[in-house]
């Protein structure tokens, strides 16, 4: 039972991560310059999803989720026509981070009901927990 339990936690903090990265990506949607004050647009972050390992001691069965916060390389920046913007380049054109509202948005509600169904299995996992302790007593 506590595997279970241990196997839903794992998913609420990739969920959570989820979320927070999807809240950086929305506060950065305008910014085109990174820390040092270069201009450059901020690339949004994506995370990815993984098994996680085995323990040594068992190498069967169900296992945890892992994550990992990666760069959006692969997608170009948004480039807005404004020439009277001070980060304009030659051409009258500023990039803006390559993120999407919309998608955004969508991701954040999917992750949200994901961090809903693991909180729904910790509650199953104890209720089925509190069952079995009742038919043993």
């Amino acid at each position: 039972m506590l595997k279970a339990i241990d196997i839903s936690t794992s998913g609420l903090m990739a969920q959570r991560q989820r979320m927070n990265t999807i809240a950086g990506n929305i506060a950065n949607a305008n910014t085109t310059h990174d820390a040092d004050g270069n201009a450059v647009p901020f690339q949004r972050r994506l995370v990815r999803f993984s098994a996680a390992e085995n323990s040594a001691s068992s190498n069967r069965g169900a296992v945890g989720v892992r994550y990992q916060v990666e760069v959006d390389t692969a997608s170009e920046p948004r480039r807005v026509l404004d020439p009277g913007n001070a980060d304009a380049d030659e051409n009258g054109y500023v990039s803006y981070p390559n993120v999407n509202m919309i998608t955004e948005f969508v991701n954040a509600m999917e992750a949200s009901r994901a961090y809903e169904a693991n909180v729904a299995a910790i509650d199953i996992t104890k209720q089925m927990a509190n069952l079995a302790m009742r038919i043993i007593s």
